[in-house]
């Protein structure tokens, strides 16, 4: 059994070096003094002092911000009102609505960004930043529908009927006491949205039109001649940002600790 387990460790530890060892050594190599990436020269913030000048990156930033503010949002909004219909009534096709809305997931993404082209070529809509929130939102629903519907399944519907027999009204009983409930896992859906909106390449580079570069995009016309310590830093900053960001949702949908009595 020690052998065993000592066998179990080791392969672990190789299984996360596997991993975590290109994203640590890229990591490591933004502090880099020298443009060079294969070379340690010393330490220094030179290349993220870089990034904050950089006009173009910033506006590829600030494009990525509006994005995936404006998928969230109505992603968001449009997957709870989807959970809560889906968790509470029964109808006919309820199966095959709950499929369809799921699909997003499961399509390859290289698929859902042509389709998205083609449909907005037939539509005549110009490729835009609307055009690409279009497309995140298409794509999102489905994430914040399954965390939500998540956090319904362990929900006590008999404190709505409690706050309707007290006389509120249907609107007052969501908002003081549906919402409330369910709030851990809408914000944890909306944070999931946000993460994939701002990560998501694939799909933004098919919808995305002049003027329309998100920081995905641009990280990658910056890889086309070669890696550099500023190519890096700017990974880093966006592996930082998502990482936080996925941890606040689990965190979020965690159940709250039990409160010992007496």
């Amino acid at each position: 059994m020690r052998r065993r387990g000592a066998l179990l460790r080791l392969h672990t530890a190789v299984v996360f070096a596997f991993l975590y060892a290109p994203i640590a050594i890229l990591v490591l190599f933004s502090f880099n003094e020298t443009s060079q990436t294969a070379v340690w020269r010393g330490f220094t913030f030179e290349w993220y002092r870089k990034l904050l000048s950089d006009e173009i990156i910033l506006g590829t930033v600030r494009n990525s911000l509006i994005v995936g503010a404006a998928a969230t949002v109505i992603a968001t909004v449009l997957g709870t009102l989807a959970a809560l219909a889906m968790g509470r009534y029964r109808f006919r096709g309820e199966g095959l609505t709950r499929n369809l809305l799921y699909l997003p997931i499961i399509i390859p993404e290289i698929v859902v960004g042509a389709a998205l082209v083609t449909f907005f070529g037939v539509a005549g809509l110009r490729l835009s930043l609307v055009t690409v929130v279009i497309a995140h939102v298409v794509f999102s629903i489905s994430y914040v529908a399954i965390v939500v519907r998540a956090r319904l399944s362990g929900f006590d519907r008999s404190l709505e009927e409690a706050a309707l027999d007290l006389g509120a009204r249907p609107v007052q009983t969501f908002f003081r006491v549906t919402l409330p409930l369910i709030l851990p896992g809408v914000v944890a859906g909306a944070l999931l949205v946000f993460t994939i909106s701002i990560d998501d390449y694939v799909i933004t580079s098919f919808v995305a039109g002049v003027g329309a570069t998100t920081l995905p995009l641009q990280i990658y016309s910056m890889l086309k001649v070669g890696v550099t310590p500023e190519v890096n830093a700017v990974s880093t900053l966006l592996l930082a940002t998502t990482v936080v960001l996925i941890l606040f949702a689990q965190r979020l949908q965690q159940p709250p600790p039990e409160r010992s009595e007496g």
